[in-house]
């Protein structure tokens, strides 16, 4: 029996184009401007807490990092940060605001074999001004249905975006690198969840794998997509 699989969710960070190696670059840029106040681990670590702390506040994006940097650098310098050191952190922050967009390999030619056969829709969560600047950098607008960028990636949202533009979370599919936002609440929204590894993933985005669940695949890359639908739409 074949599965009446209609539309197909990919995330777009570290899917479609490289995203985390900018947050590690400025990271160890951020490790060497605290370097005489503290280790590079515990620096790390107390920024990591400051993150996990801010996310109900700022939401995820480049402007929330930026904000918890200065906040764990306060932080490990008793307040005695210097002003210096706060402005090469604002600046930082603004580099990575405009990085160029640099495709993952297999993207464009994995959408073209879907969209003819499948709604495709960009499903990113993060800050709605960044990541429509990083969607129009990329080109690849026309290759989607439709794009939802939002605040949080839960089984719920999962449920209302593929009902609202698909035929039901059921007969979707989340296709993405993180196991935390993009696989494990789109099973249990009642879709498949497809993990892409990348090489680097946020801390945050680690969540173990449904092994058990008959919806949940692991790919070699994105370039495995078209063909593991394939299997999934004929046999």
């Amino acid at each position: 029996m074949t599965t009446p699989l209609t539309a197909i969710g990919l995330d777009a960070d570290d899917t479609l184009w490289h995203n985390e190696r900018f947050f590690a670059m400025t990271q160890a840029h951020f490790a060497e401007l605290l370097a005489d106040h503290t280790e590079k681990d515990h620096l790390m670590d107390r920024l990591l807490a400051a993150e996990r702390r801010n996310l109900p506040h700022y939401g995820f994006g480049i402007k929330g990092f930026t904000l918890s940097m200065i906040e764990t650098a306060i932080e490990v310098t008793d307040g005695k940060v210097p002003s210096q050191v706060i402005g090469e952190i604002l600046a930082a922050g603004r580099d990575m605001l405009s990085h160029p967009i640099e495709l993952l390999p297999h993207v464009e030619a994995t959408l073209d074999a879907l969209r003819d056969d499948f709604k495709l829709i960009l499903i990113t969560k993060g800050d709605l001004l960044d990541q429509s600047r990083k969607l129009a950098q990329s080109g690849l607008r026309d290759h989607f249905d439709a794009i939802e960028i939002v605040s949080h990636k839960t089984a719920a949202e999962y449920h209302e975006i593929f009902t609202r533009l698909g035929t039901g979370a059921d007969q979707g599919l989340m296709a993405g690198n993180s196991m935390a936002s993009d696989v494990v609440p789109m099973i249990d929204a009642g879709g498949w969840g497809v993990l892409i590894p990348h090489g680097l993933t946020w801390a945050i985005e680690h969540a173990n794998a449904p092994d058990h669940a008959p919806r949940f695949a692991e790919l070699t890359d994105l370039g495995a997509l078209p063909e593991f639908v394939r299997g999934l739409t004929q046999g």
